[in-house]
């Protein structure tokens, strides 16, 4: 695979420069996935041959990431993308003998209790996350000591003001970047306060990325140059926003041998520890 170009490099992320504009490109579903995987890796250690969840996976350019770097055996879990295209990108890459392709809602995971070493999520876990229970259900597929690793878009400050206007402003393209959605960008100390709060997890860390915002608008204009963009570009309204309001912020954890008395399958209403 050739290197990525070089407005596709990074100093920060050496790794990810060993994959092509095609690859990182074309697996795109908004800021670059495998940049976010790279930062969390730099403090989540992940052993040849290490079971890892791939929660939201997209693609499966971050699984297929994990595979290659790592050596990980990853299940490459996401709800919307058809496994069967996955499995394609999945071979394509050379990681067919370590990544597994699967469609799975994030409420109602297939997974045996305490299956896997490692979870890891990228720009997906914001969705379904902020649910403060959500982490008791999601650690139960975790082993005692099992690592867990998130980044997701955020906001630096909280936002007890309102959304600045050059957010909610049309951009010269006519996108506007804050969508109800957005809703959901916690500040690192209000999701260090949730996980925290988990009897499941200890160590936590939640921590902001050095000019996160500056690689979002500049991957935003590469997509924009090569015309391979899914959505017009939010890069001039990250830009003037330069870091004032929106970043990304990095969570690890570990988890603990305790269980959440209130652990359940929201999807399914009934213990997850109950025989089916």
């Amino acid at each position: 695979m050739p290197e990525a170009p070089a407005g596709l490099r990074r100093p920060e992320f050496p790794r990810s420069a060993r994959y092509d504009a095609d690859f990182l490109l074309d697996n795109q579903m908004g800021p670059c996935a495998i940049w976010l995987l790279e930062w969390l890796c730099e403090r989540f250690p992940l052993a040849a041959g290490a079971r890892v969840l791939d929660l939201g996976c997209g693609k499966a350019m971050t699984s297929v990431f994990l595979a290659k770097e790592y050596g990980a055996k990853v299940q490459a879990v996401d709800l919307w993308m058809d496994p069967d295209n996955n499995w394609k990108r999945i071979v394509a890459a050379g990681a067919a003998d370590l990544v597994c392709p699967l469609r799975a809602e994030a409420h109602a995971l297939p997974f045996a209790a305490g299956y896997f070493d490692a979870i890891v999520s990228i720009d997906a876990y914001q969705y379904f996350g902020t649910d403060v229970l959500y982490l008791d259900y999601l650690t139960r597929f975790l082993r005692p000591g099992g690592k867990l690793g998130v980044v997701v878009p955020a906001v630096t400050r909280p936002m007890t003001n309102g959304v600045p206007p050059w957010l909610t402003e049309p951009q010269s393209n006519g996108r506007v970047f804050w969508e109800e959605g957005c809703r959901s960008f916690l500040t690192a100390e209000a999701w260090a306060e949730i996980w925290r709060g988990s009897p499941c997890v200890m160590d936590v860390v939640a921590e902001l990325q050095p000019n996160g915002w500056r690689h979002w608008a500049d991957f935003e204009r590469a997509i924009a140059a090569a015309g391979k963009g899914i959505f017009p570009s939010d890069a001039e309204a990250l830009e003037k926003d330069a870091g004032r309001t929106i970043g990304f912020v990095r969570l690890l954890a570990t988890r603990t041998g305790a269980d959440a008395e209130n652990t359940y399958d929201p999807a399914l209403g009934i213990k997850a520890g109950a025989e089916r």
